[in-house]
């Protein structure tokens, strides 16, 4: 009698690969883990060695996005494109050139005056100066009681002079003056080429709802990013103003000076308003002599930021643009450890254009809730919250009608078509 022979049966049910060990899942996951680790840590030491190509670069696709909206009004009213961008470029080229000539007279005089400052503040500083001395030679007569002199007597160093203040400052104008030409080139460019950039970037897009993502998130960006700026600027230099104002009748020395450092320095929020009012108070001490006068000059100050910061900015920026002050906080310290001055004025609109993908890609929708400074809202019924967002500009298709070989109609996709929110 044969043996039975096995049965075999044909079926197309897909067949479950074998799990691997729990061992090996940990492992991988722990390569997987260190392997992103190294490549975040790359990405900081690249954006921190870069930072001459990198701060330009930055600094002009933001003042792009927020002059964008300026060259297609001017495009609206028959100027072209690379016309348009050198106007709004002059402009702003004039705009930064008039305000440093009109600060270049305070700032001369507040130099003049340094060294008589310098001897006010010695004579009031003299006394505590005396006590720190006597400190200082009585700790110096403990140490040599309690000091057991066995060793030889050390070889004099020779210590390298200091380069002096001006020596610093040309230093600093020569390493300026390139970065901003090349930003001003570079914003020029990104200006004039309009929608190209976009365009391609909706064509290069695999699907279609990709190509609509990609352009609703453009113009979110532009549109939050330059409401942000152009709300903030109107304030901030409203305080500038009240600050000048201010200074003038309580009788401190320059006060178009202090006003305009205080509307640029409050562009960082928080650090900016505590740097300006040490500031503040310090040339108050150097100017005046009576406790009452001296400081008077911080109170103001302080209750003018509590008005800007606490009714000002979110009454006139609404929830949609206010940020978690950690983020924000967060943000300047980071973006100042790896860039300087630049990088902290530039922390905010960059957390912002960040917050904006988040909120219109789902997988980082978790971060942007985070980023947002408005309170949760509890959902109802059950139901989860709906994200308030801007209105989305339109991708419309081309579309054409065509016979295939087999006689059936089709619809035939043309270019993509960027329609402008009104």
């Amino acid at each position: 009698m044969n043996p039975r022979q096995p049965e075999i049966r044909m079926t197309n049910e897909p067949v479950a690969p074998s799990a691997a060990p729990a061992g090996t899942r940990d492992a991988m996951r722990g390569i997987d883990f260190a392997l992103k680790g190294l490549l975040a840590l790359a990405a900081l030491y690249t954006v921190y060695f870069a930072q001459v190509i990198l701060r330009p670069l930055a600094l002009a696709v933001l003042l792009s996005l927020l002059l964008a909206p300026a060259v297609r009004a001017l495009k609206g009213w028959r100027l072209p494109e690379p016309a348009g961008a050198a106007v709004v470029v002059l402009g702003l080229a004039a705009a930064f050139a008039s305000g440093a000539y009109l600060l270049f007279d305070p700032a001369r005089q507040w130099i003049e005056s340094a060294p008589r400052t310098v001897r006010q503040a010695e004579i009031k500083l003299r006394g505590i100066k005396k006590s720190m001395q006597e400190v200082t030679k009585a700790a110096a007569h403990v140490e040599e009681m309690t000091k057991v002199d066995l060793e030889k007597p050390a070889a004099p160093k020779i210590v390298a002079s200091e380069p002096r203040l001006v020596s610093r400052v040309l230093t600093g104008t020569q390493s300026v003056l390139p970065s901003v030409g090349a930003t001003i080139v570079l914003l020029y460019f990104l200006l004039a080429s309009g929608d190209v950039f976009l365009r391609k970037l909706v064509r290069v897009m695999p699907r279609l709802h990709r190509k609509r993502q990609a352009v609703q998130i453009t113009r979110a960006i532009q549109s939050n990013l330059g409401r942000y700026l152009i709300t903030v600027s109107c304030i901030n230099a409203a305080l500038g103003a009240a600050t000048g104002a201010l200074m003038q009748l309580l009788g401190m020395p320059n006060p178009l000076l202090w006003g305009v450092l205080v509307a640029i320095l409050n562009f960082m929020p928080y650090i900016g308003a505590t740097v300006s009012l040490i500031v503040l108070t310090a040339v108050a001490f150097l100017t005046f002599d009576s406790v009452g006068e001296i400081l008077t000059v911080p109170a103001t100050f302080f209750a003018l930021t509590v008005i800007e910061g606490q009714l000002l900015t979110p009454m006139l920026t609404g929830r949609r643009l206010l940020l978690n002050p950690v983020a924000i906080f967060l943000a300047m310290l980071f973006w100042g450890w790896l860039w300087g001055v630049v990088g902290a004025l530039m922390a905010v609109p960059i957390l912002m254009v960040f917050k904006v993908l988040c909120d219109h890609i789902e997988s980082l929708a978790p971060i942007g809730a985070f980023l947002s400074g408005r309170p949760p809202v509890p959902a109802r019924g059950g139901q989860q919250p709906q994200q308030q967002q801007e209105a989305p500009a339109r991708l419309t298709m081309e579309v054409s009608p065509r016979q295939t070989p087999s006689g059936a109609s089709c619809v035939q996709a043309g270019p993509a078509r960027i329609a402008h929110p009104t």
